[in-house]
């Protein structure tokens, strides 16, 4: 067997494998596109309105103190942005963020709730096939797999493509539609002209992901680029999780969650921990606090002078909650090569690396990915078909068959029978 051969038999055969888990990842990954737009279009009508100009904002903990009459849970992150009319925004775990007037205290309303069940849901197909977290580790394995083996599909697609015998006819019904075709040379067309346009894009999402989704790879990637990897823990994965672990020192009062003697004090003198972050960075954008998983510890602060979507716009200051000194401050340029290529890789996923345009190229990437499947199962199923009536057909009707299929493919004047037949032989 030719090594292009054995070639296509892996690729068609973990398409088959993995095709269907890829096609869940690629359709939830085209409505992931735009999350952050749609859900900051939601919410265009909740603005803050400065009483006067010059004003100044009321202090971080006069905002939650006014909150804490709605909701007197602790929050889990809270975020200021520089735009004098957009408000705070308070976060109780992923399930509720309330916005708040930055002068007057009063609660706008809830974001976008519909919208954000909506992509968590969406997140939580794409990320773990919508398992539930008893499950979710099993779910992140069978994506993971997937993942590599969509890696493997994108990277042995352009060798499979290029034909034998170059020309213009045998290039143009790979790397163009075309009208007219039906049946096995419509699928030919469309999965080929898919693989091509979008293989460059693809190959860095999935790429991406395939770092994101194992430990080993993560490594690889410090030690390609000559760092030490970071330590790897042995507790949950996120800060999230982390505070689901610690359920058991919380207590039930009236339907909400609170931290048994924490929430009265704990956030006393985080005004003076804000303005120091803002002071950090003059030109700030938005800065981010978030609840340290255990309630306890150094208060860090996510400081970004642009939109969210690049790595090297963002900080980290970290502060002592008693004294406001600086535990750490992490500016982008502090970071070793592995960290930065690490960090870009999370944004490089979602196209927000590249602002609008990065994401708009990753949701058509995706859609692509979507017509790849769909084509990819289709002539799989399509050959199966063949092999099966060939395993019927009698001496005669195989010749007359053979000699249809001869006179078919010479006949198409578009090129792509033959185009298919050299891509297969």
């Amino acid at each position: 067997m030719s090594s292009r051969k054995t070639l296509f038999w892996i690729h068609l055969v973990t398409g088959c494998v993995a095709g269907t888990v890829i096609l869940v990842m690629s359709i939830t990954g085209v409505l992931l596109a735009y999350q952050r737009q749609i859900t900051s279009w939601v919410d265009r009508d909740f603005r803050s309105a400065p009483p006067g100009p010059g004003v100044a904002r009321l202090p971080i903990e006069a905002i939650l103190a006014a909150l804490a009459q709605r909701n007197p849970a602790l929050p889990s992150a809270i975020s200021l942005r520089s735009d004098a009319t957009a408000p705070a925004e308070v976060s109780f775990g992923r399930d509720h963020v309330f916005l708040v007037d930055v002068y007057t205290g009063s609660v706008l309303g809830e974001s976008s709730p519909v919208a954000r069940a909506f992509f968590q849901k969406v997140e939580n197909w794409h990320r773990w096939l919508g398992t539930g977290s008893e499950h979710r580790a099993f779910g992140r394995a069978v994506t993971g797999a997937c993942n590599f083996g969509f890696l493997l599909l994108v990277v042995s697609g352009p060798f499979l493509w290029m034909p034998r015998r170059w020309s213009w006819q045998s290039v143009k019904a790979v790397a163009l539609f075309r009208g007219g075709l039906s049946g096995r040379a419509r699928d030919f067309n469309w999965h080929n002209v898919a693989g091509i346009w979008c293989a460059a894009p693809l190959f860095l999402i999935v790429l991406s992901g395939v770092v994101m989704s194992y430990p080993w790879a993560n490594n690889l990637l410090y030690r390609l680029t000559g760092n030490e990897p970071p330590a790897q823990g042995n507790g949950p994965r996120s800060g999230a999780e982390l505070r689901q672990k610690k359920e058991g020192v919380r207590s039930r009062q009236g339907g909400r969650t609170r931290l048994e003697e924490q929430v009265p004090s704990s956030l006393a003198g985080l005004n003076l921990l804000w303005v120091r972050a803002e002071q950090r960075v003059p030109g700030w954008r938005s800065v981010t606090w978030r609840l340290p998983p255990s309630g306890r510890g150094p208060m860090t602060f996510t400081i970004d002078t642009g939109t969210g979507g690049r790595p090297d716009q963002r900080s980290q200051l970290t502060l002592d909650p008693g004294t406001a000194e600086i535990v750490r401050w992490e500016p982008f340029s502090s970071y070793n090569e592995g960290r930065r290529l690490r960090s870009w890789f999370r944004f490089l996923h979602t196209g927000e690396a590249g602002g609008i345009a990065g994401q708009t190229v990753a949701g058509a990437a995706s859609a692509g990915a979507t017509m790849l499947v769909w084509t990819g199962l289709w002539l799989a199923g399509r050959r199966l078909m063949r092999w099966k009536k060939r395993g019927q057909s009698t001496p005669e009707s195989a010749d007359k068959n053979h000699a249809m299929t001869a006179s078919s493919c010479a006949t198409d004047r578009k090129g792509v029978a033959i185009a298919s037949r050299d891509y297969e032989e």
